[in-house]
């Protein structure tokens, strides 16, 4: 059974399922399709929507909304393996960086990816060392360092 993205509200922001004729726009450099933060898309973002949009990618995204516009972005990295595990990933423009956006929106998906029941545990996988709020934003959540090497580091979230 396949992961249906459903939309995902917060305090503050709404996490909308990605819309296929959006994602091709947006990956041709139409960005009238949305109205967007400064500094989204990123390179990070279009390489995710190559891979949801590519036949068989797996991948799940949601666009972060703050109101009607698209700050962020979030989603899987690939489906559920084997083991019941999950990886998410996710970035926000610059300027919404550093006010709580990265905490609220990992705990929203990782709680509605645990909620599924294929879902045993949420992981995210190579995070850089370096990248103090996105490692925040996880332990904020609840995910647990795993290990940390060569400058990366893994986080899980377990169902509880």
């Amino acid at each position: 059974m396949s992961l249906r993205p459903t939309r995902i509200a917060t305090r503050r922001l709404v996490l909308a399922p990605l819309d296929e004729e959006v994602a091709h726009a947006v990956l041709a450099g139409d960005f009238s399709v949305v109205t967007s933060a400064d500094g989204w898309p990123h390179d990070d973002t279009l390489d995710a929507l190559q891979v949801a949009t590519a036949p068989g990618g797996g991948s799940l995204v949601w666009l972060v909304m703050l109101g009607e516009v698209v700050i962020g972005d979030c989603g899987t990295l690939g489906g559920v393996d084997d083991q019941g595990a999950i990886e998410l990933g996710y970035g926000l423009a610059a300027e919404h960086r550093g006010r709580g956006y990265g905490n609220e929106l990992v705990r929203a998906l990782s709680g509605w990816l645990l909620s599924q029941p294929q879902v045993e545990q949420v992981v995210a996988r190579e995070v850089l060392a370096d990248n103090i709020a996105s490692r925040r934003a996880l332990e904020n959540a609840g995910f647990v360092l795993e290990r940390e090497e060569g400058g990366l580091t893994w986080y899980a979230l377990r169902r509880p």
